[in-house]
């Protein structure tokens, strides 16, 4: 039997990762991460749970990748740490995982190999066939697959809307070709579907900038997703009648901008880019600056400059920052903030919300439904998003005459099996996120963010004293130190009658045997109880009892 298992990418947006299982063999499509949600406290990355994968290691025969988004190369590196499979992508694709995979000490046992838009590729059960799609990266392909049981289409994350850059559009024809063929299943990205109509065309944001730039009296300051190399190239095209330079400012947009350089395919012309040194030698209304930190992120090139402490560049009055892209939930306030802090420092400051500055690199729902009626599959499964958009996009492909008992509406850890009888979700395999916390990959479970998250709510009480291990008296303390609890100066009569609970514990405990190990079972409860009494609150008691 063929099986499809997602582990990562239906059920929330973000962690795309799937097994395509046949004839004891196993490929992996994608390897994505998720950023943490808000009681993930302290938490860096998400991503999907590999143990059936690390399981069935020696059958895994390689890893391809869509594009290069983090949601989809993200996870790549702790895969590698476990599997030594090949990985085929994009070239702009492998630019951005050499960098990423470079950092985490892998790159020189990594075994990647270059694949483009038409080329086939043969994996034993299965056959590739790479199809371009128009995506906010570049370099996105999504495939058909070839199978025993056979033709398997595979979107990636795409849209059908119009692209101002040549070369660019996502090739209809190979998917028409694909539905002439016969199609067994298309499993096709979920994002948008909520959305009506179609995707708007890159041209209208191109005709936005275009007003910004021209009316714009002092520096212009973009700020984007660094991936999105083709809106990068829309500021390039603006600019390059005029008199503005440009300097890409920010870690992750100047490698960005390195390597689709390097692959020829972003073009600045020759005298236009400038560098940080050589920025005040430039009247300021010849200035353009592209840069990271749409999102809010905190330490942002964008977020240094909202704040005055980015080193060399200083927003002013005259400045017009633009931020080109979608405030992904989550990150509202974050972004207002930023948004906020650039209008105090004189700024005009024009955004997503006030006017067309940025458009969905996901396909909306006219487009899925060209998708579903191009392709004409026998079975569809709905993949990349939440619950909700899967069940939208399976009640769309219903719409378009697929036979509803031929939808299938699977999640992470359902096994979608193919056989000579049809298609069916059979079981479910152990899946769960996965966090990462600086090096720590999986030791941060639910009891640690509980305990973080009554830290940052409650706060914590420490109480150090000494005992005398024969008799059980106080020799030292009890000395207790508050954090993120009260002001120990402004309500000390709290703390010193904590202490006196303190001490009525060790009263009851001194002449029963183990005093030590009784004060320290019963003094949080004790002192959690009193401070939820008296000031509402149940901060986290840690004893220290030492015996001498």
């Amino acid at each position: 039997m063929l099986k499809i298992i997602p582990l990562g990418g239906l059920g929330e947006i973000g962690l795309n990762m799937m097994a395509l299982e046949c004839r004891g063999s196993i490929v992996v499509i994608d390897a994505g991460l998720m950023f943490p949600e808000d009681y993930m406290l302290g938490v860096d990355y998400v991503i999907p749970d590999m143990g059936y994968l690390f399981q069935n290691k020696n059958r895994v025969r390689a890893i391809v990748l869509t594009h290069a988004h983090e949601d989809h190369i993200g996870a790549l590196p702790y895969l590698l740490r476990e599997i030594q499979a090949p990985v085929y992508g994009t070239a702009f694709t492998l630019g951005m995982v050499r960098h990423k995979i470079e950092e985490h000490g892998l790159l020189a046992s990594a075994s990647l190999h270059e694949i483009r838009a038409g080329q086939k590729l043969a994996i034993a059960p299965f056959s590739f066939l790479f199809i371009r799609v128009h995506h906010s990266v570049l370099d996105g392909v999504g495939m058909a697959i070839d199978t025993p049981y056979g033709l398997i289409v595979h979107t990636g994350d795409f849209k059908i809307s119009d692209s101002t850059i040549a070369g660019l559009e996502t090739d209809m024809d190979s998917f028409a070709r694909c539905g002439e063929k016969g199609v067994l299943a298309l499993l096709s990205d979920s994002t948008n579907v909520e959305r009506e109509g179609r995707t708007p065309s890159d041209a209208r944001v191109q005709k936005s900038l275009e007003n910004i730039v021209v009316n714009s009296p002092g520096r212009v300051i973009v700020a984007l997703f660094a991936s999105n190399v083709s809106r990068i190239q829309q500021v390039i095209n603006i600019i390059k009648s005029g008199r503005r330079k440009i300097l890409f400012n920010g870690r992750s947009i100047e490698l960005s901008v390195r390597i689709a350089r390097d692959l020829n395919l972003l073009h600045v012309p020759e005298g236009m880019e400038i560098f940080l040194e050589d920025i005040d030698a430039y009247p300021e209304e010849e200035v353009m600056i592209l840069t990271t930190g749409s999102q809010g992120e905190p330490m942002s090139a964008l977020a240094r400059m909202s704040t005055g402490i980015h080193k060399q560049i200083k927003v002013k009055p005259g400045d017009t920052v633009v931020l080109s892209s979608k405030f992904i939930p989550g990150n509202e306030k974050a972004i207002a903030k930023i948004i906020n802090n650039l209008f105090r420092r004189g700024a005009n400051v024009i955004y997503e919300k006030i006017s067309d500055i940025h458009v969905s690199g996901h396909a909306f729902r006219d487009e899925l439904k060209m998708m579903i009626e191009t392709v004409r599959p026998r079975y569809f499964i709905p993949i990349h998003g939440e619950y909700r958009h899967l069940y939208h996009h399976s009640q769309l492909a219903a719409e378009c005459g697929i036979a509803r008992d031929h939808v299938l509406l699977a999640e992470d850890g359902d096994v979608v099996v193919f056989e000579e009888r049809g298609a069916r979700i059979s079981e479910r395999i152990p899946t769960s996120r996965v966090l990462v916390d600086g090096k720590g990959i999986g030791d941060v479970g639910r009891l640690v963010l509980k305990e973080r998250r009554l830290l940052s709510e409650e706060g914590m009480v420490a109480v150090t004293m000494a005992i005398d291990e024969d008799t059980g008296f106080v020799i030292y303390g009890p000395e207790i130190v508050s954090k993120g609890f009260v002001f120990e100066t402004e309500t000390g009569h709290i703390i010193e009658d904590a202490k006196c609970v303190v001490l009525e514990i060790v009263d009851d405990a001194v002449d029963l045997p183990h005093p030590a190990d009784i004060i320290r079972r019963r003094l949080p409860g004790a002192l959690r109880e009193y401070f939820s009494f008296t000031i509402k609150r149940r901060p986290v008691i840690l004893p220290f009892i030492l015996e001498l």
